[in-house]
């Protein structure tokens, strides 16, 4: 797909996202939207996945350790043909399959539940070393929150996977510079991510993670490098895509009311618009 393809897609994601919180009264926003061209990427460029068979045993495996953003991943998942788009707009409600957090079980295209911050990166680093020792050759990618790599089992996992050397391992990092409660800075700061997760044993990547063409790059540059495990630190604008919502961190997890909703759908189609 090429990148203005990609660029509308991302578009769609967002829009999905803020449709999904928007009708569950709920949600998470703004990590969802920073995260959206990552989520774009890794469906609809990079991942060897088949809605029509969710379940392949060769398929690569994607764990979003960061749960909270599960509106933009559910917006990828649906526009990839895993399930119907009209399902974001059950988003949270009870007997929905889409709920406030992944859920394996009764999710299509869900590897892995998530939601305990900290505990995701650990279970893809299970699944890299599977691959390893079933001498298989998916790939598991991984995204985490800028805040989330304040929980220690973040490093332990990290700590395993480079000493594991898992070349076949790709982390995320959605570094917006917002969580929950401020800045990184002003909650407890995790920099220097990149040199962090260098000190245990990891290639690491810097880039713009809003900007496709150094998505594209970093991915390749990710695949070719052998012998450890490699981690993408992706630069976002929290909320990106939404005037008001960007780098605001009142947006974390609240949803947006219907007049919000409508100019926050608004921009996102002159968006849309514009691509075309």
């Amino acid at each position: 797909m090429n990148k203005l393809e990609l660029q509308k897609k991302a578009v769609a994601v967002r829009k999905g996202a803020m449709t999904g919180v928007y009708c569950a009264k709920s949600g998470h926003p703004g990590g969802s939207l920073s995260a959206a061209d990552i989520f774009t990427y890794l469906y609809f460029e990079e991942m060897n996945v088949d809605p029509s068979n969710p379940k392949d045993e060769n398929r690569d495996r994607f764990v979003l350790s960061k749960g909270h953003t599960a509106p933009g991943y559910y917006a990828a998942l649906a526009l990839k043909g895993f399930f119907s788009i009209e399902e974001l707009k059950n988003l949270r409600h009870v007997g929905a399959f889409l709920q406030g957090h992944p859920d394996m079980k009764h999710t299509p295209g869900v590897d892995m539940s998530s939601g305990s911050l900290g505990q995701g990166l650990s279970t893809a680093v299970g699944m890299a070393l599977a691959a390893k020792l079933s001498n298989k050759d998916y790939r598991t990618y991984c995204l985490c929150g800028d805040g989330e790599i304040q929980e220690g089992q973040i490093w332990e996992a990290a700590m395993f996977a480079g000493h594991r050397k898992l070349d076949n391992l790709l982390v995320i990092v959605d570094n917006n510079n917002l969580q929950i409660d401020g800045t990184l800075e002003e909650v407890c700061s995790p920099y220097p991510i990149d040199e962090k997760f260098k000190a245990f044993g990891f290639h690491v990547i810097n880039i713009n993670g809003n900007d496709f063409d150094e998505i594209d790059k970093a991915f390749a540059e990710a695949k070719a490098t052998k012998g450890m495990p490699t981690a993408i630190i992706a630069h976002t604008v929290k909320g990106k895509g939404v005037s008001f919502m960007e780098n605001n961190v009142n947006w974390h997890g609240k949803a947006p009311n219907e007049e919000e909703y409508k100019i926050a759908m608004e921009e996102l189609e002159k968006e849309a618009a514009a691509l075309c």
